[in-house]
C-alpha cells in the first residue's frame, strides 16, 4: 500500500498542508484539524472533478495518508495540550527554546528535532500502555 504524505506546516495563525508526493492535493485552515479537513476536502475535489485516467498514479491504487509536521506546527497545536515546563521535562529543551521554536523565531537543528520527536513517541508509547480496571 502506498503513502499519500501530507507535510503540515504553521504560521502564528493558519496551518497549511500538501502532499509531498502527488501533486494538487492541498489545503489549511485557521487549526490544524480545519487545515487536515481541508486537504481531504480537496483530494475529494481533485478525484471527483478528474476521469480516473488524469488522476496522479498514487490515488489509483489503495493509499493511506501519512502527516508529517515541522516543529513549529506541532508545538503550536500542543500548546494548549502542554505547559512549557511540561515540554521542558519532556523533551530536555528549556521552555524559552521551545516558545523560540513554537512561534517560529528559530528552527531547530535536526538533533533538537529528533529530541522533541523521540520525547512525543515515548510519551505516546507509554500512553499506549495505559489500561484501567
Amino acid at each position: 500500500m502506498e503513502k499519500l504524505i501530507i507535510q503540515i506546516g504553521a504560521s502564528s495563525d493558519f496551518f497549511d498542508g500538501f502532499a509531498l508526493n502527488c501533486e494538487g492535493v492541498y489545503g489549511g485552515g485557521e487549526t490544524l484539524d480545519a487545515c487536515k479537513t481541508n486537504v481531504l476536502e480537496g483530494l475529494r475535489l481533485l478525484k471527483e472533478s478528474r476521469p480516473i485516467k488524469d488522476w496522479p498514479e498514487i490515488l489509483r491504487g489503495d493509499y493511506e495518508i501519512e502527516y508529517r509536521y515541522d516543529v513549529q506546527s506541532i508545538l503550536s497545536y500542543y500548546a494548549k495540550v502542554f505547559t512549557k515546563p511540561a515540554l521542558e521535562k519532556l523533551t530536555g529543551i528549556n521552555q524559552k527554546q521551545l516558545h523560540h521554536y513554537a512561534t517560529g523565531l528559530k528552527k531547530p537543528r535536526e538533533p533538537q528535532r529528533k529530541k522533541i520527536e523521540l520525547a512525543l513517541h515515548r510519551l505516546g508509547s507509554e500512553l499506549m500502555s495505559v489500561h484501567f480496571d
